[in-house]
């Protein structure tokens, strides 16, 4: 008999196939997962003590295509769709797809509702909220404690995704050929957006949030197993496994913020950093490069180095070369003015910074005056580099960065 941790697990891994199942066939994304969480509520009281079924799969579908129906029979409203609804259904859909369907039918219902929750036409807030709801199965309550919002309005927000899903008309199914790598690179994009939102919260006390990053981990290797053609998925996947090997060095006793050059790097997670390595080095050769890619073979650099003393910045800065052609951003700029001043010197890197001084992107960010920081540490100006590390905390909006950066300063005073 499988253990509570076990069939908790199992149901997280059959709720968006189920879910994605319901809104292709039936497009009410609010009844829809009403009946699939009620389907989940009955598994997790029965399984426990009457085991896992041969088909969880069908047994969830049959289950929330019941209540679907129940909800549907409930409201005199909306009797002409009930009706429609009964006899159009064969009593063989509400056990699963036939025998004959293709074996990726469960891997579409999963695709397509991920390609749901990130449509365009959503807000990046409602795609990450929609997302972490349908897909991952957090509660409410628990994405808006991540996210430091109150719970109402994150109840708002995906209410509003929601809305916007019925008043456009836009469904869970598969996009054409044309339209699929976009909307698959839209898939990604929020998936990195809740990975590093738990990887350095942007507000709080707490500068991670382990549960989102933990949830994107989760939901890339599902989108991996959903798409394992794809070369950028499994870098960002790799991507991920990388950078978070290294939270538990993140942070000091008091929880405060511990930059990488001075992190205890046998604190390192050993087993994320081998995986992550052995993918990007496996998906690299495979075909086109793209920036997830080359963003995990940086990360990968460092986190084989044994110090930072050895870390290859050479091969860095060539990486970062790369990805600011492959795409060109600010951020990645100010990155590469880093690789820069530990292969040139500060004053290379500097000169590189001073172009992006006007970059109406950074104007506000704290990481353009802390980058300045601490390259004028390393080329020995440190009135200057206390000054911008000052500038930097007053910008921060995370109370650990804040902290760190207010200590920096006062150090070098």
């Amino acid at each position: 008999m499988t253990g509570p941790h076990g069939v908790e697990d199992l149901l997280r891994e059959h709720a968006p196939r189920v879910l994605g199942a319901l809104v292709r066939r039936h497009g009410d994304f609010d009844l829809a997962e009403d009946a699939v969480q009620e389907a989940l509520i009955a598994a997790a009281r029965q399984w426990p003590e009457q085991g896992v079924p041969d088909n969880p799969h069908g047994w969830l579908l049959t289950v929330a295509r019941r209540r679907y129906v129940d909800q549907v029979r409930g409201e005199a409203a909306r009797r002409r769709r009930e009706d429609a609804l009964l006899f159009a259904t064969p009593d063989s859909a509400l056990l699963a797809h036939p025998a004959d369907a293709p074996p990726d039918a469960d891997r579409d219902d999963s695709l397509a509702l991920l390609f749901l929750c990130c449509h365009p036409d959503l807000s990046p807030p409602s795609r990450i909220a929609l997302t972490l709801r349908a897909v991952g199965g957090l509660t409410t309550a628990q994405i808006a404690a991540a996210f430091l919002v109150p719970e109402p309005t994150m109840a708002q927000r995906i209410s509003r995704a929601k809305q916007t899903i019925r008043d456009r008309g836009l469904s869970a199914a598969l996009p054409g050929d044309e339209d699929r790598a976009p909307r698959l690179a839209e898939v990604r994009h929020v998936l990195y957006l809740v990975f590093n939102e738990g990887y350095t919260a942007s507000a709080g006390e707490d500068l991670t949030a382990p549960e989102l990053s933990g949830e994107a981990i989760r939901l890339a290797r599902m989108l991996r197993r959903l798409v394992p053609e794809d070369t950028e998925t499994a870098g960002l996947l790799a991507l991920m496994l990388l950078t978070d090997a290294r939270r538990p060095a993140r942070t000091g006793p008091q929880g405060e913020l511990v930059p990488l050059a001075e992190q205890d790097r046998s604190r390192w997670d050993a087993a994320l950093v081998a995986e992550g390595v052995e993918l990007i080095s496996r998906t690299l050769p495979r075909g086109r490069v793209g920036p997830y890619q080359l963003q995990a073979a940086i990360a990968a650099v460092h986190d084989e180095a044994e110090s930072a003393e050895a870390t290859d910045w050479p091969q860095i800065l060539a990486l970062y070369e790369l990805l600011e052609h492959a795409a060109p951003n600010p951020m990645v700029t100010l990155n590469r003015a880093v690789a820069v001043a530990m292969t040139h010197g500060p004053e290379a890197g500097l000169a590189l910074l001073d172009t992006l001084a006007a970059d109406r992107h950074l104007a506000r960010h704290h990481r353009l005056p802390a980058t300045r920081a601490h390259l004028l540490e390393l080329a020995g100006d440190l009135a200057a580099a206390a000054d911008a590390y000052r500038e930097a905390a007053r910008r921060a909006t995370s109370a650990p960065e804040r902290r760190h950066l207010t200590e920096r300063a006062r150090r070098l005073s």
